[in-house]
C-alpha cells in the first residue's frame, strides 16, 4: 500500500515535470483508451494506431511516471494496482487540458458539441434550446445526429458522441455513463379528425391500430401500457418515426398511441383523445459520460435544455387533460 501512495505521489508531482521527455496529452488519452477498449490492439483500432504504436507510448508514459501501470505476460498487457489508480486522475487531467484548450483561445466559451437527437426532439424542445445557446454562447455550435435512442448510446458510449438527448432506456446504462431526466411527455390516442368519441378505450377497440416499434424505447412503454390494461389490438402497422405514425392517422389508416410533444404536434386532419387517469408518458433526458472532456461546453448545452424544457412540459401536460365539460 505504501508502495501504491508513493505512486500516486509521483503521478501527482511528476507529470508536469516531464513534458519535455514527450509525455504528453496524447499518452494519457492513448491509455485512457486501452482501459476503455480493453486491449493495445483494441485501443489503436479506434484511435488510429497500431498495436506497437500503442504499446510505445505506453511504455514511454511508463518511464517518465517511474512505475510501470501493466502487468504484461506474454502478448498480453492487463493494468496493475498501480495502473488501476491512475485511470481516475488521467482522466481528470485530460479533461482539465480540453477545458483550458477552450478556455485560452479566448475569454469567451467556444466549441463544437457532438450531439445525437432522436427525431422528435429534433422538432420539439431542442430549437428552442439551442436558440437560448446562441443567444448565450454564440461562439459555440452543435453538430447534430440523428438517430434511434439505442443507436445513440452507443456513440456516446463509444465517444462518437459527447451527448444524446433520448428517450429514458428501460435498462441499467453502463456505469461511464450518466442519464439527466429533462422532460416527461405525456401519450394520447390520437385519432383522424372526423371519428367521434372521447373514450379511448372505445376508440382503441373500434379502429385499426398503428403500433409504436415495440424494438424502440417508446414502444416498449406503449407494449407496457396495452399489457398493464389487457388490451388486445390489432396492429395493421409498426412504425418507429412518431411523426410517421401520426400521418398515417392523418391518412384515416386507424388510430395510435403517440407523445405529445410540442402544441403543433398533431397536424390538421388529427386529434387527441386524452387517456385521463390512465396517461402514461415517456421520458426524454441527456445521456453524457459522467466524466466528460468537454464538461464545461456539455454544462452550458444542458443548462439551455433544461430552460427549453419547463415550457415544453407544462404545454405537453396540458394537452393531454380531457377536455372539461361544457356547462
Amino acid at each position: 500500500m505504501l508502495k501504491l501512495k508513493r505512486f500516486v505521489f509521483r503521478l501527482r508531482s511528476n507529470f508536469f515535470d516531464h513534458l519535455e521527455k514527450a509525455v504528453v496529452l496524447r499518452e494519457l488519452k492513448t491509455f485512457l483508451a486501452v482501459v476503455r477498449w480493453g486491449t493495445f490492439a483494441a485501443a489503436g483500432a479506434r484511435i488510429g494506431l497500431t498495436q506497437s504504436a500503442v504499446s510505445a507510448q505506453m511504455q514511454r508514459l511508463e518511464e517518465a511516471l517511474g512505475a510501470p501501470l501493466f502487468t504484461r505476460t506474454g502478448r498480453s498487457a492487463t493494468l496493475n494496482e498501480a495502473g488501476e489508480e491512475a485511470v481516475e486522475m488521467a482522466r481528470q487531467i485530460v479533461g482539465l487540458f480540453d477545458e483550458l484548450a477552450v478556455r485560452v483561445t479566448s475569454r469567451e466559451l467556444r466549441g463544437t458539441v457532438r450531439m445525437g437527437a432522436i427525431q422528435t426532439a429534433q422538432v420539439g424542445m431542442l430549437p428552442t434550446a439551442l436558440g437560448i445557446l446562441r443567444g448565450r454562447h454564440p461562439l459555440v455550435s452543435v453538430r447534430l445526429v440523428h438517430g434511434s435512442s439505442l443507436f445513440l448510446i452507443g456513440q456516446v458510449d463509444s465517444g462518437e458522441l459527447d451527448a444524446a438527448l433520448m428517450i429514458a432506456p428501460p435498462f441499467m446504462l453502463p456505469r461511464e455513463l450518466l442519464w439527466q431526466p429533462l422532460v416527461r411527455e405525456p401519450f394520447v390516442l390520437a385519432v383522424p379528425e372526423g371519428v367521434p368519441g372521447e373514450d379511448w378505450r372505445q376508440l382503441l377497440a373500434a379502429h385499426p391500430f398503428i403500433r409504436y416499434d415495440r424494438a424502440s424505447f417508446g414502444g416498449r412503454g406503449v407494449e407496457h401500457f396495452l399489457r398493464r390494461h389487457d388490451l388486445h389490438v390489432e396492429a395493421m402497422l409498426d412504425i418507429e418515426d412518431v411523426d410517421a405514425m401520426v400521418a398515417m392517422v392523418a391518412a384515416g389508416l386507424g388510430v395510435s398511441l403517440v407523445p405529445i410533444t410540442r402544441s403543433n404536434s398533431l397536424p390538421p386532419g388529427v386529434r387527441a383523445v386524452s387517456l385521463g387517469k390512465d396517461v402514461f408518458h415517456r421520458e426524454l433526458g441527456l445521456v453524457m459520460p459522467r466524466e466528460p472532456r468537454r464538461r464545461e461546453l456539455l454544462n452550458v448545452l444542458r443548462e439551455c435544455l433544461e430552460v427549453a424544457a419547463r415550457p415544453h412540459a407544462a404545454e405537453s401536460e396540458a394537452l393531454a387533460r380531457p377536455p372539461r365539460p361544457a356547462s
